[in-house]
């Protein structure tokens, strides 16, 4: 049964929907048209804000500012060409319903300038100019109501221009607005004109309006009237609407012709979260009204909106509410001129945003068409692209022992297609778990077996009775225990996922899983046991042996940084109820586009971005992306570390750092920002404009959903594998890797009664064992045992740090909120203290990402690695040693493979209780100087 549409409903009471929101995908993927054609979508608002969000984002603009620059060099003159080209677009796709309604409804709006703001004859010019210009019967143009703009809205009804007022918050100035449109009908109809072809909302900002009046609320601890005050001013406002266009002077113009201007509820997306996502739609519904909606708003309402007339209820409650705000104090009438005075002052500030985009972009689109035909000759004369598809190993290497390894690797490219032809398996398992009722899924795995997961669910939520999935890629036992705490180990399902079978932390916590399992269920234990692992492996035998309720085998030419796409990813994916078709579907779409030979290569775009960038010393990828994708950074840190980090090259991927200003950063960064459209970001973007203007590489990357991941997924893989091969480096391989596991064995193997062997400090730094590297014992000429200030061993630390290097926090904690926040609050201040990149990993996670750039790649970092004490003991079955003692090991081994490659390193073991003692090395690094950039 189809779920009702909320918005739909809305026209049943007179409320015209209309969309706050314009970019070019919208018009061009037929979004625009299947909001009308779905939700009832009857009409479209556009500002500066917008547009310049939409231009900033993506690549969506590169084409027509190549195709539109040269006409129009001049910033305003380039803005204005593209914002008409959308304008248009909307208008032509909203134009059945301005036919269908005669006129009435199914109007874009498009805004002017915010200089002619307080000149009344420019405004009214510019507005008939800029209607003729788009040429379309059914384009508002957006006039401010200010006092000073009133005449240009009368002589610009009079002369038959459709018109938007806007930025009204007082019903007092909303009742000069209406005298204006009437007295423009009255002006018209003096002149002979005929008044059915005049159309004018006047938009009516809500939100705004609680927005500041709670402040004041706040400070006076009135509670009650909180989130009252915009729906009570819109109410008495329509109540203005009512008289006037039922009175005898609009009586005498409607028998000529004339229509209402009907009210439109502008600023209607929540900003308090508090408050009810639908708050400023529910309330305000009433016959001859517009809703404006951004498109949270619209999916909100969509979703769970509830339809009734309540515009005209509790009038008098209304009166009653502005009367008790008045009489707290509050000055109404000059928080309402103010936030006049605050739209128009934003307005200018988004329009003087938007040239500077505007011209970035033009920069940046006509270098980049430049130089992205000179970045690309280097695979054209390669035949990259030919070779790669055809799975050529001689691509990146001669040497035997390298291709061999390439030729097992590159199954990732047939997985769009591959996996899409074979999902019936794996939705049929999904199928069963949902209908057995379990409630948790929980991966347990390391790297390209488990990322996956971990960004899908973050980035997704469960489908309504399928698993919460959860990922376990830790040996922390605090980490463990905690996992074990949330779930209903009855009800709960566990992926073993491990390409070779024999990774030692799968295997660890599946065993501990499976003894609980076994305490519990008996010889029926293996029904909450799925394997996903290679042919032929170790786990395979194990999972039959121990009665797993599935297996599932990969192909085994798929290596795991690329297996996004493949059973790793997809079976958690469909346990959880996503949808794997739409997943798979968007990724063929991308491989398709990267099959193409040259520039319209989305993967060899990046790739040469990425490959070239780094030649010439921008090896620092630094990630900016949309807090609902943010944990897509961690998928794309491994692939690109591990892939490219070897023979003494390597990108760096900066994940989690926040962005800065331009001079907080040196010549070693390129930019990537991925982003959510319809979740505008305005201070990301702005920074992100100002980096460009100042000379950094930015590249955007827009998802029109979350299931563009998919297609993100594979564009990755493509650009590292092309990155990698203008790096000259074997990006299927992990040579490096193996050091830490060696010296971590090495210790496992050498325990005394189950502990590791004891080792000795080379100093105490505020209380803390300290171990360096030789060059910082020297640097510090410390003494064996010299307990010193944290303060001073971390400056001679970090002192160390070169123009082109970076910080790494190697963390073997628990991630909880806590710990996660005090690591945090240490990486803003290393990098206020530092010229550098300063990136935190959790340990041992990051043995199976990022370790390999650190040990294999140029030796740029210099490395802080903080270990937590054992909380308590956690014996991992069948082994000689708990989760405590393995997690130790980890750490100390990776420790000595990175001294043992002579990188700068000091580790910290840290106290209890750990946060504290974290926050002790956070303090410390407070102290340290800032440098200069």
């Amino acid at each position: 049964m189809s779920r009702a549409n909320h918005l739909q409903e809305l026209s049943r009471f007179g409320v015209s929907v209309w969309l706050d929101f314009i970019d070019r995908r919208v018009l061009e993927t037929g979004e625009l048209a299947r909001l009308i054609r779905e939700d009832g979508i009857t009409g479209l608002t556009s500002n500066p804000t917008i547009f310049a969000t939409a231009l900033a984002s993506g690549r969506d603009y590169d084409e027509a500012v190549a195709r539109l620059a040269p006409e129009h060099p001049e910033p305003q003159a380039l803005f204005e060409a593209l914002a008409v080209e959308d304008i248009r677009a909307a208008a032509d796709c909203l134009r059945p319903v301005y036919d269908e309604t005669k006129g009435a409804d199914g109007y874009a709006s498009i805004e002017l300038a915010p200089e002619l703001a307080q000149n009344p004859k420019a405004s009214h010019a510019e507005a008939v100019r800029l209607h003729k210009l788009v040429g379309r019967p059914n384009v508002m143009i957006k006039i401010p109501g200010t006092a000073a703009a009133l005449p240009a809205v009368i002589e610009t009804v009079a002369e038959g221009v459709p018109v938007n007022v806007t930025l009204l918050f007082s019903v007092e100035r909303y009742a000069r607005v209406i005298d204006a449109y009437l007295q423009g009908l009255e002006l018209r109809a003096s002149r002979g004109k005929d008044l059915s072809a005049c159309a004018s909302v006047a938009s009516f900002f809500v939100s705004r309006v609680d927005a500041s009046v709670d402040q004041d609320l706040a400070a006076r601890g009135a509670k009650a009237l909180l989130g009252r005050a915009a729906v009570a001013n819109a109410k008495l406002a329509y109540q203005v609407f009512k008289k006037e266009f039922s009175g005898t002077r609009f009586s005498a113009l409607k028998r000529k012709g004339a229509r209402p201007q009907r009210l439109l509820w502008a600023s209607t997306g929540t900003k308090n979260p508090a408050y009810s996502d639908t708050l400023y739609v529910a309330e305000l519904i009433g016959p001859d009204t517009v809703n404006t909606m951004p498109p949270a708003t619209l999916a909100a309402f969509r979703a769970h909106g509830a339809c009734r007339p309540s515009l005209e209820e509790d009038v008098a409650a209304a009166r009653a509410v502005w009367q008790e705000l008045k009489a707290l104090g509050l000055d109404l009438d000059g928080t309402l001129r103010r936030l006049e005075d605050e739209g128009l002052w934003a307005f200018e500030k988004s329009f003087a945003a938007i040239l500077a985009t505007v011209a970035a972009k033009k920069e940046a689109v006509l270098a980049a068409r430049g130089e992205a035909a000179a970045d690309l000759k280097e695979f054209k004369r390669s035949r990259f692209v030919e070779r790669l598809w055809k799975k050529d190993a001689a691509l990146w290497k001669k040497e035997a022992a390298h291709q061999k390894i390439i030729r097992n690797s590159l199954g990732w490219l047939s997985l769009p297609e591959a996996m899409a032809a074979g999902l019936g398996p794996v939705r049929s398992f999904a199928a069963e778990i949902r209908q057995e009722g379990f409630r948790h899924a929980v991966v347990l795995g390391m790297g390209g077996s488990s990322l996956t997961c971990e960004v899908l669910r973050r980035v997704f939520d469960p489908a309504p009775g399928c698993p919460a999935l959860e990922v376990l890629d830790s040996t922390n036992p605090a980490a463990i225990t905690a996992l074990e705490a949330r779930l209903d180990l009855g009800r709960t399902l566990f992926f073993v996922s491990s390409k070779s079978g024999s990774t030692v932390e799968p295997n660890c916590l599946m065993d501990y899983f499976f003894e609980k399992a076994v305490r519990r269920a008996g010889d029926k234990a293996g029904r909450q046991f799925v394997a996903i692992t290679d042919p032929n492996t170790a786990m395979e035998k194990a999972a039959h042996s121990r009665g797993f309720r599935k297996v599932f085998l990969n192909p085994a030419d798929v290596g795991g940084r690329f297996s996004a796409l493949s059973l790793f990813g997809l079976v958690p994916a469909a346990v959880m109820g996503l949808d794997v078709v739409k997943l798979l579907g968007s990724a063929r779409a991308m491989a398709a586009a990267c099959a193409a030979p040259g520039a319209e290569n989305p993967g060899l775009a990046l790739g040469a971005a990425l490959g070239l960038r780094a030649r010439e010393g921008r090896d620092k990828l630094t990630l900016s992306l949309s807090p609902a994708l943010e944990s897509f950074g961690l998928w794309i840190e491994q692939l690109v570390a591990e892939s490219t980090g070897k023979e003494g090259r390597g990108i760096l991927p900066v994940h989690g750092e926040p962005l800065a200003a331009p001079e907080a950063y040196g010549p070693d960064r390129l930019f990537v920002r991925t982003s959510l459209r319809g979740q505008p970001e305005p201070e990301a973007e702005a920074r992100l404009a100002a980096l460009e203007r100042t000379g950094h590489p930015v590249l955007r990357h827009v998802l029109a959903d979350r299931y563009e991941l998919g297609a993100q997924f594979f564009l990755w893989e493509v650009a590292t594998a092309a990155a990698g091969w203008l790096l000259d480096v074997n990006p299927f391989d992990q040579p490096d890797v193996q050091s830490a596991k060696d010296q971590t064995k090495k210790l496992l193997g050498g325990l005394e009664g189950g502990a590791l062997p004891k080792e000795t400090a080379d100093l105490r730094a505020g209380g803390l064992a300290a171990f360096a590297d030789p060059g910082l014992l020297s640097d510090l000429g410390a003494d064996r045992g010299l307990d010193m200030p944290l303060r001073r061993v971390l400056a001679a630390h970090f002192s160390r740090l070169r123009p082109g290097d970076y910080a790494a926090v190697l963390a073997y904690v628990h991630p909880e909120e806590g710990c996660r926040l005090q690591l945090e609050a240490l990486q803003r201040q290393l990098r206020r203290s530092t010229p550098a990149a300063v990136t935190v990993q959790y340990g041992p996670r990051y043995l199976h990402s990022t370790g390999q750039l650190y040990k294999g790649g140029p030796d740029q970092g210099v490395f802080l690695e903080l270990v937590q004490p054992d909380a308590a003991v956690l014996p991992v079955p069948g082994q000689g040693f708990s989760f405590g003692t393995l997690h130790r090991a980890q750490a100390r081994g990776d420790f000595a493979a990175l001294l043992a490659n002579g990188r700068r390193a000091l580790r910290l073991d840290l106290g209890v209780p750990v946060e504290e003692s974290l926050r002790a090395v956070v303090n410390a690094a407070s102290e340290l100087s800032a440098c200069p950039r």
